[in-house]
C-alpha cells in the first residue's frame, strides 16, 4: 500500500513552499523587466511590452502573497504583523470615520482591495464606495452577481476567498446586508 505524499493536513504547507520557490524565478523576471526598461535605445512598442511584463510579474507576486497567506492561516501557522492604525486609512477611498484599532494593516488593506474588485468585477459595477463607521467598513453596491463570489460561496476569485480567511482570521467578520457588504474588524 502506498502513502500519499500530499496528505490534506499537508497540502497548506505543499502551497505555502511552492509560493516561496515561485519567488525565486519571478524576481529574476522582474528584475530583467526593470532593467530592460532603462535601455534607451528600445522603441515605444518594446518598452510597453517590458511595462506589461513589469506589471505582470507584480500581480503575480501579489496572488503568490494571497495564495501563501492563504496556506500560512489553513496550516495554523499565520502570524499577523499587528499595529495600530485607524480603520479609516484601510480602505482606498473611504469615506466616514475610523477608529484605532491594532491588526495586521498590510493583510487587510489587501483583504479589503480583494473584496472590492470583486464587486466590480462580478457586479459588474463600475464604481463601489467604502464607508467607514468606526470598526465597520460597508462596501457597496455589492449586486446579485458579486454576491455569492465575495462570500466565498461560489469560489471564482482567489481575492475574495482570501479576504474572508484574513479578516475571520484576525477576528473579523464579513456580512451582507441587501447590497453592501459589512466587514467588522
Amino acid at each position: 500500500m502506498s502513502s500519499n505524499p500530499v496528505s490534506d493536513r499537508r497540502f497548506p504547507s505543499l502551497v505555502s513552499l511552492a509560493c516561496h520557490d515561485l519567488r525565486t524565478p519571478l524576481a529574476t523576471v522582474y528584475g530583467f523587466a526593470r532593467t530592460l526598461a532603462r535601455d534607451e535605445e528600445l522603441g515605444e512598442r518594446q518598452l510597453r511590452f517590458i511595462g506589461m511584463m513589469e506589471e505582470a510579474s507584480e500581480q503575480m507576486t501579489r496572488l503568490l502573497d494571497d495564495l501563501g497567506t492563504a496556506a500560512r492561516i489553513e496550516a495554523g501557522h499565520w502570524e499577523p504583523m499587528l499595529r495600530e492604525c485607524n480603520t479609516f486609512e484601510l480602505a482606498e477611498g473611504a469615506s466616514g470615520e475610523g477608529t484605532a484599532i491594532e491588526t495586521d494593516v498590510d493583510a487587510v488593506t489587501r483583504a479589503l482591495e480583494g473584496l472590492a474588485n470583486t464587486a466590480r468585477r462580478h457586479g459588474p459595477v463600475e464604481e463601489i464606495r467604502w464607508e467607514v463607521r468606526g470598526r465597520e467598513l460597508a462596501l457597496s453596491p455589492v449586486l446579485p452577481g458579486a454576491a455569492p463570489v465575495i462570500m466565498g460561496e461560489d469560489a471564482r476569485e482567489l481575492g475574495a476567498l482570501v479576504a474572508r480567511l484574513v479578516i475571520e482570521a484576525l477576528g473579523g467578520s464579513l456580512a451582507l446586508d441587501g447590497e453592501t457588504l459589512r466587514v467588522r474588524l
